[in-house]
């Protein structure tokens, strides 16, 4: 992914074995859940939605409205997904996009429900006056959010029952994950780092709420900001000294622990100096799908780290 695609894509939406235990196995199951029943109302973020039938030929344009279908077990009623669904890799992946739409091109596709993260250049309107089900699902603010959408796309698309099983399992691993990490002698703090020119993510945003699910202090609640995406700067991030550095730039900037250690003056930072930065896959750290809790995994591995180098 272009550098300036990874940075576009986190301003815009906000941005394995876990999701096949969750789904039941592979997300390709077709079978509706009992009791499925049509026509349905689904209320997303563009108000009621009225799906007349069990969707067919879904368009995903969101990356993690498409590792929800799949972990539903939707999976094969999906015919096209954007540009920018990495997961899973069998998702028909075209040259669609979901920030530069071209409705002919997703009508060609002759879909009977699309999933969308934004509505851009009024998308929503523009395929619902073409009789197109349209259902709008943005980054939620929580995880209960998230365990929402994916409870609307498994009913949207005839996969109640499934839906309930997934998130079930997401709760049980969160929890888990959570408890595992113990009280830490001092408060420890992140610096969220999403591309290398020190774009980050406040405790207002989805990624940041995960964090404090860990009891991190977050270093850019304290940058003066425009957004809750804040573009920090080199001596910010230096002297705020953060504990633990999570980058979320390795696939599309290249960024680990070397090249951030080469950096002038950031040596000297604690993080540096402990080896306490986790690497994360981009799309993970920049989704709210089913491998969320990969990411908190990821980084609560790493306070357990730390706390016990202190002992």
């Amino acid at each position: 992914m272009a550098r300036h695609g990874t940075r576009w894509r986190f301003l815009c939406i906000l941005g394995l074995a876990v999701v096949a235990a969750c789904s039941g196995g592979g997300g390709q199951g077709g079978a509706a859940s009992p009791g499925s029943s049509y026509p349905v109302k689904i209320n997303g973020a563009n108000g009621s939605v009225t799906i007349p039938h069990r969707p067919s030929r879904i368009v995903s344009l969101t990356p993690t409205g498409t590792e929800d279908l799949y972990a539903v077990g939707a999976g094969s009623q999906v015919v096209a997904v954007d540009s920018y669904s990495k997961y899973p890799p069998e998702a028909p992946k075209t040259d669609l996009s979901g920030y530069t739409p071209n409705v002919e091109a997703i009508a060609g596709y002759r879909p009977d429900l699309v999933l969308v993260a934004e509505d851009t250049k009024n998308l929503v309107s523009q395929l619902t006056s073409l009789q197109i089900p349209v259902l709008l699902e943005p980054p939620p603010g929580d995880l209960d959010g998230a365990y929402a959408q994916i409870a609307e796309i498994a009913r949207a698309t005839g996969h109640a029952a499934q839906a309930t099983t997934v998130v079930a399992g997401l709760r049980t691993q969160v929890q888990s994950t959570v408890r595992s990490v113990p009280k830490p002698s001092r408060p420890l703090t992140v610096y969220h780092e999403l591309d290398q020119t020190y774009y980050s993510a406040t405790s207002h945003t989805f990624i940041g709420q995960i964090y404090q699910l860990l009891g991190l202090q977050n270093v850019a609640d304290r940058a003066p900001r425009l957004s809750d995406y804040p573009q920090l700067s080199a001596e910010y991030v230096i002297a705020s000294d953060p504990d633990l550095i999570v980058l979320a730039d390795t696939v599309c900037c290249g960024q680990s622990q070397a090249t951030v250690g080469a950096r002038p003056g950031w040596s000297g930072v604690r993080a540096v100096r402990s080896g306490a930065i986790v690497l994360v896959d981009d799309s993970i750290a920049s989704e709210w799908g089913p491998r969320i809790v990969l990411f908190l995994e990821a980084v609560a591995k790493a306070v357990k780290t730390l706390e016990a180098s202190t002992r």
